[in-house]
């Protein structure tokens, strides 16, 4: 009998949820008596429903009948292909009301109130540690098991997590990318290559109400206005410091988890951020971009050129607070001068090296030593035996010259 719109007699005693077929009745009350009569003859999984167990039996015979018509990935679930497909179209239908952001699934909605609550359901049993997110956790176990991260077969770059690998390898197979027409860039994401292409376009369609400054993204302003708002949303979990973009707080992560993605492809030596492997990397080449105007000397780093340039400029902007010398760089000054010149007691005392003063002592003829010059040097030592200890060192240091 055919079931007319809107005509609904079977109802459920518990939810009072309506239904057309007795048939569909009788399913759905299982989901109150968790009745499962449907089994998984190869893993013993039970289900609710037959169409349950066909779509399951699809993950031991690797069947995926439905495919995606712009990357050709194929889905074991048309409920699959659809959450994919938002991928390319940059479809995010789940907002969370707080703070307006876009989802394009509903459980990255759910991990995301999370942050908001505060919520860490997930827990280290090693290291008492609490993530909001179990993806969260697993990366940080990694820390303790030693497992080693996701690497590109092609680049030898590495990732934490298996769908940004997955995102990545889209640059390397052009087939399945997306590529720029002008510049032949190719990204992982059709939506990353619409923003791109406004780099070529100059199409700046988001303006700064506070300083009128235009961006080619939503995402570039948002990012920007935190400069005048001074919002620092993303919080280190090991060290409470504070970050004003996500991805200054993933590259400092880094210190705490030792995670290096960046390979040099020549002596495999690796590194947390890709700008240091960028400057690694012109030891090999031997490219040096920086050049002096005055002596043509040139640099492989920008900072190393404006160290040089100081002894043109003779410009000294570190200074000894004890003797008043002057240093170009402030390495000298840490690392060699600042131990020669001054030490601290026991007692926190500062105290000066009294070199200046031993290297002016007249030697007698017969090598004896006047020390009335360092007597006077006593209150820069905290007590007398500081002093003491400090004259004999000294003498031994002239009587070996």
């Amino acid at each position: 009998m055919r079931i007319r719109n809107g005509d609904k007699p079977f109802k459920c005693e518990v939810c009072d949820k309506m239904f057309g077929r007795s048939s569909h009745l009788k399913v759905h009350t299982r989901i109150h008596t968790g009745d499962k009569p449907f089994k998984c003859e190869i893993c013993d999984k039970m289900f609710a429903q037959g169409s349950d167990l066909k779509v399951h039996m699809r993950i031991h015979t690797g069947y995926k009948p439905f495919k995606c018509e712009v990357c050709d990935k194929m889905f074991r679930q048309s409920s699959h292909l659809k959450r994919h497909m938002r991928i390319h179209t940059g479809d995010k239908p789940f907002k969370f009301e707080v703070c307006d952001k876009m989802f394009g699934q509903s459980k990255n909605l759910k991990d995301h109130t999370r942050i908001h609550a505060g919520d860490k359901p997930f827990k280290c049993e090693l290291y008492d540690k609490t993530f909001a997110q179990g993806s969260y956790l697993k990366r940080h176990m990694s820390v303790h098991t030693g497992d080693k991260p996701l690497t590109c077969e092609f680049c030898d770059k590495i990732f934490e997590k298996v769908s940004d690998l997955k995102v990545h390898m889209r640059m390397h197979t052009v087939d399945k990318g997306f590529k720029c027409e002008v510049c032949d860039k190719i990204f992982g994401q059709r939506s990353n290559l619409k923003v791109h292409m406004r780099i070529h376009t100059g199409y700046k369609p988001f303006n700064c109400k506070v300083c009128n400054k235009m961006f080619a993204g939503k995402s570039h302003l948002m990012v920007h206005t935190r400069i005048h708002t001074g919002d620092k949303p993303f919080k280190c979990e090991v060290c409470d410091k504070v970050f004003a973009h996500g991805s200054a707080l993933k590259v400092h992560s880094r210190i705490h988890t030792g995670y290096k993605p960046f390979k040099c492809t020549v002596c495999d030596k690796i590194f947390a951020h890709g700008s240091n492997m960028k400057v690694h990397m012109m030891i090999h080449t031997g490219y040096k971009p920086f050049k002096c105007d005055v002596c043509d000397k040139i640099f492989a780093q920008n900072s190393h050129l404006m160290v040089h340039t100081r002894i043109h400029t003779e410009d000294k902007p570190f200074k000894c607070q004890v003797c008043d010398e002057m240093f170009r760089k402030k390495m000298s000054f840490e690392e060699t001068h600042e131990k020669t010149c001054w030490r601290y007691t026991k007692h926190n005392s500062r105290v000066k090296c009294l070199r200046e003063s031993l290297e002016r002592l007249v030697f007698k003829d017969d090598f004896e030593i006047n020390h009335s010059q360092v007597e006077l040097a006593i209150t820069f030592f905290g007590q007398n035996t500081a002093l003491e200890r400090h004259r004999r060192m000294k003498t031994m240091e002239i009587l070996s010259l």
